[in-house]
C-alpha cells in the first residue's frame, strides 16, 4: 500500500488553535498499528492550541520535517527545527506554534501509552547503546 503526500488531506482547527493547519492521516483504515501517523502542515503563525490528553490518555511525538516551531510543554517553551522531536506524555499541557515564515511540516504520531518490548530488534539495540554512550 502507498499513500502520496496530500492524499486525503483536510484542514482542521485543533484545540482552539489559530490559523490554517492541514492534516494528512496516513493509512487511517488500513494500518493495524496502535498509533495514528499524521503529517501536519501549519501556515506561518498557526497553532495547535494548548490542550491536554488525559481522557483518554494519549502520548504524542512531534517530529519537525521542515520549518521552525515552538512547542510549549507544561509551561516550558522549546524551540524546534528540522529533525528535532518532542514527546508529550499523557496528561501534559502542550501547544505547537509555527514561529517561522514558511509552512511548518511536522510528523505527529499519537496513541495509547503502553509498553511493547522491542529490544530484540537491532535498531532498538543500537539506539539504546547510543543513548548509554551519550549519557
Amino acid at each position: 500500500m502507498i499513500e502520496r503526500d496530500g492524499d486525503y488531506a483536510f484542514d482542521l482547527t485543533l484545540h482552539g488553535g489559530e490559523g490554517r493547519t492541514t492534516i494528512k492521516h496516513y493509512f487511517v483504515k488500513e494500518s493495524d498499528l496502535p498509533v495514528s501517523v499524521q503529517m501536519w502542515t501549519l501556515d506561518p503563525g498557526a497553532s495547535e492550541g494548548m490542550h491536554t490528553h488525559d481522557d483518554p490518555p494519549l502520548e504524542e511525538v512531534y517530529l519537525v520535517v521542515s520549518g521552525t516551531a515552538t512547542l510549549t510543554l507544561d509551561g516550558e517553551v522549546h524551540r524546534l527545527g528540522p529533525g528535532d522531536a518532542m514527546l508529550s506524555k499523557a496528561g501534559t499541557d502542550h501547544d505547537l506554534v509555527n514561529t517561522g515564515e514558511e509552512p511548518l511540516r511536522v510528523i505527529v504520531v499519537w496513541g495509547d501509552p503502553g509498553n511493547a518490548d522491542l529490544t530484540g530488534f537491532s535498531t532498538v539495540q543500537h539506539a539504546l547503546k547510543a543513548l548509554a554512550e551519550q549519557s
